[in-house]
């Protein structure tokens, strides 16, 4: 098993994370921003909108990263990560998307309008704006774990990959983030995993006021 893609990628550390909660064996290769490779005819063949992450399995290849993520439940994490019912799916399944579309987005218009942009270049109103959209994600996530240990349930789950990735970069980049009290008890506990400590709690200055990748 081979991943592509730099591992500063916020995407590709979801994959790498749920990598590591799995204790699969692969090889990851950097590519993408600093490393290139992107626009070259091997990558192309593997995935033709040259993003990363990429994941070879065997004969099988597999882009954009919550389908990944969904592969490797579906593969590798039996019942625990994936269950039969399709209804215990969505349970997890409707963060993955919520945290993809709502509150991932508002993340990234805060961080590259913030941490990748030179001081003198930023944007302080659109900035702040961004952050008032990730506060009230931040209210939305507190209500539901108000109610579960993680975020759909009792156990870890493919939601809680794809939206706890954010809280670091969020919490880390200079501004004052302050997390409601439900976050805040699930924030300690994802920072507990080894996954999460070894990839969605790494360095990621190279990036800062860096508008290139």
């Amino acid at each position: 098993m081979k991943l592509y893609g730099r591992k500063t990628s916020f995407n590709v550390q979801k994959v790498l994370w749920l990598l590591e909660e799995l204790n699969l064996c692969y090889e990851h290769i950097e590519c993408g921003g600093r490393f290139g490779g992107l626009d070259t005819v091997e990558f192309i063949r593997m995935n033709p909108m040259q993003k990363v992450p990429v994941l070879i399995d065997g004969d099988h290849v597999v882009w954009e990263s919550h389908t990944i993520l969904r592969y490797l439940a579906a593969e590798f994490g039996g019942e625990a990560w994936y269950s039969k019912c399709a209804y215990e799916r969505s349970l997890s399944e409707r963060w993955m998307d919520w945290g993809h579309l709502t509150f991932q987005q508002a993340f990234m218009d805060m961080f590259w309008g913030y941490y990748r942009k030179p001081a003198e270049k930023r944007d302080m109103a659109a900035v702040d704006e961004a952050l008032a959209r990730c506060m009230r994600c931040l209210a939305q996530l507190d209500r539901a774990l108000a109610e579960n240990e993680f975020i759909a349930g009792k156990t870890i789950s493919l939601g809680d990959i794809s939206t706890g990735a954010i809280l670091y970069r969020l919490t880390s980049q200079g501004l004052e983030v302050p997390l409601p009290e439900h976050v805040a008890r699930w924030y300690e506990q994802l920072k507990q995993r080894s996954g999460y400590q070894r990839w969605i709690m790494s360095d990621f200055t190279e990036l800062k006021g860096r508008e290139d990748f």
